[in-house]
């Protein structure tokens, strides 16, 4: 029942019970007043003449003043009633006819599309993976005027209850690729259930927000489940300890001895204030530099003249040792990490991963919380400087806010940028379009759990095993390129024309990694092609 629905129920049953309050009255004091016996029948009757306005001139005029200020009141209400019926039940009858109708059941013939339930930031960002799959996709949403907007924006999207059998069906389950539900623990798990009575041979992907409850999404049937609250924590942390350590968590393995990885630059590298050309990325390492986020915003190729700043992250790809030996570069200049060198602002499943990941590291860190609890050094609010200062923020050389408000983390950005300005800030967001601002509020790297958990689903639902890194939308595609044949990579112009960049040709079996523009492609080469989602899907077009 929608709240129109619900708002009719009460309108009516107030209207009966008024009108029935009413009869009773009236049939009272037509009886002790006016000396007039009447039935009760006839008194309701003359209580819906009075509110519909249709007249009762049978019994009037009445001679007594109670009857006549009953009856009055008895117009007044009638005409309220009405007036109150206007904007309960008409006008939104007139709205609902005019308004867009949202789909109940998928069109005929959509098949390998995948059934997300329902629509989140999280959801957001799978589309948009998907999209630059080309895998089509349906939102099964229960909220009427959610459905409305995302139908109207859109989006491939059915109001109904993906809880029931009735609303997986009418999304084509039985035909579909896979099954996503990332509502809440318990409605993950119920939509599991569901999906196992129509289909049990599609794939479903459950994502659970404490991982301690993923053995009762297993035993309700789903065949993935996912926990990406410790996969952000782990991102996050990795930022700080790449600083103290050569291991590239983030890469992907081209052949034995090249591997393409994302490398951050921490607050008092060398690199920092230097541009990419200044830098000697390439002549000194030997290293291609691919791409780099600057601020949250990729761009490839990159501008010899961009500046390379804290928090900046480089996209590269070269031989194991020549990343090692760039990785050295990063490093050097880097204050050494001293004890409480590091504090940990928020302490919820994101926040005691980072903290877990640092022990294990052997990275000393100082745990903020508003809460006092084992493993919590400060407790207090970290938006007041107090907070901060207690916890050591003057000696120290990073914060990573793992806070689960992006407002609240946005505004401690601020303040301990305010405090300590060269301090670097490693930031987690909820939302996608949080992002930006965090980054404007001062922060160096920011991760967002809405783009993790999407790149995370998408990965188990596309087997796409060559992605770089969960929080950053980059790919690694090896496919043939029929529509290169007898070209060079220059005059193809793959770079300019999709984004993306040739790293690599699988040829006769080996692996040529020194591909430049003078590189003439073959029938059977296999090119191995580096770009973000909306570039792969580009080069995809364009070579075929």
């Amino acid at each position: 029942m929608d709240k129109w629905q619900r708002r009719t129920v009460y309108y009516l049953l107030s209207l009966f019970g008024v009108m029935f309050v009413y009869a009773i009255l009236y049939d009272y004091g037509m009886g002790v007043y006016e000396g007039r016996e009447t039935t009760f029948l006839h008194a309701l009757q003359v209580v819906v003449e009075t509110f519909t306005t249709t007249g009762f001139g049978s019994d009037s005029p009445w001679t007594t003043p109670e009857m006549n200020v009953l009856v009055i009141v008895m117009d007044l209400t009638g005409v309220l009633l009405i007036f109150m019926a206007l904007p309960v039940l008409v006008f939104p009858l007139f709205e609902d006819l005019l308004s867009t109708t949202v789909p109940r059941a998928v069109e005929n013939g959509i098949d390998d599309h995948v059934v997300v339930c329902t629509y989140t930031s999280r959801a957001e960002a799978l589309i948009e993976e998907l999209a630059s799959w080309d895998v089509e996709y349906v939102v099964v949403e229960p909220d009427r005027e959610r459905a409305t907007e995302l139908y109207e924006e859109g989006y491939t999207v059915i109001h109904e209850d993906p809880e029931s059998v009735g609303g997986l069906e009418a999304a084509n389950l039985g035909d579909a690729r896979a099954l996503v539900a990332d509502v809440s623990d318990q409605v993950d798990a119920s939509i599991v259930l569901t999906a196992q009575e129509i289909a049990d041979d599609v794939p479903v992907v459950s994502v659970v927000e404490e991982p301690d409850r993923r053995p009762y999404h297993e035993l309700a049937g789903a065949d993935e489940v996912l926990s990406p609250r410790p996969l952000l924590g782990n991102s996050l942390a990795s930022k700080v300890t790449t600083a103290v350590s050569t291991d590239l968590r983030d890469a992907v393995e081209i052949d034995d001895d090249f591997e393409i990885a994302e490398l951050p630059l921490p607050r008092g590298s060398d690199l920092v204030g230097t541009t990419l050309a200044e830098s000697g990325i390439r002549e000194r390492s030997g290293v291609t530099v691919l791409g780099a986020w600057f601020r949250g915003e990729f761009v490839t190729p990159p501008d010899p003249d961009a500046m390379l700043t804290g928090g900046t992250v480089l996209l590269v790809a070269g031989r194991q040792h020549q990343l090692e030996h760039l990785t050295e570069r990063t490093r050097s200049g880097v204050r050494r990490f001293d004890r409480n060198g590091t504090i940990v602002v928020g302490y919820g499943q994101v926040g005691k991963t980072v903290a877990d990941t640092f022990e294990s590291a052997g990275v000393p860190c100082t745990v903020v919380d508003r809460t006092e609890m084992d493993g919590v050094d400060v407790v207090g609010d970290a938006s007041e400087p107090e907070t901060l200062q207690a916890a050591g923020i003057g000696d120290a050389h990073t914060v990573v806010l793992a806070l689960p408000d992006d407002t609240t983390a946005e505004f401690t950005t601020l303040v301990a940028r305010d405090l300590e300005p060269e301090i670097e800030i490693i930031a987690r967001a909820e939302e996608a379009q949080s992002t930006r601002k965090m980054y404007r509020a001062g922060a160096d790297y920011v991760l967002s759990l809405a783009t993790v958990t999407g790149r995370m689903i998408a990965s188990r639902i596309l087997d796409a095993e060559d992605v770089l890194s969960l929080d950053q939308q980059v790919e690694v595609l090896r496919t043939r390129a029929p529509g290169l044949v007898g070209q060079t990579l220059g005059d193809a112009r793959v770079r300019s024309e999709t984004g993306c960049s040739v790293v690599a040709v699988e040829r006769d079996g080996e692996i040529l990694t020194d591909v430049g523009p003078n590189l003439t492609v073959r029938p059977d080469d296999e090119l191995v092609v580096v770009g973000t989602d909306e570039g792969i899907r580009q080069f995809s077009e364009f070579v075929t």
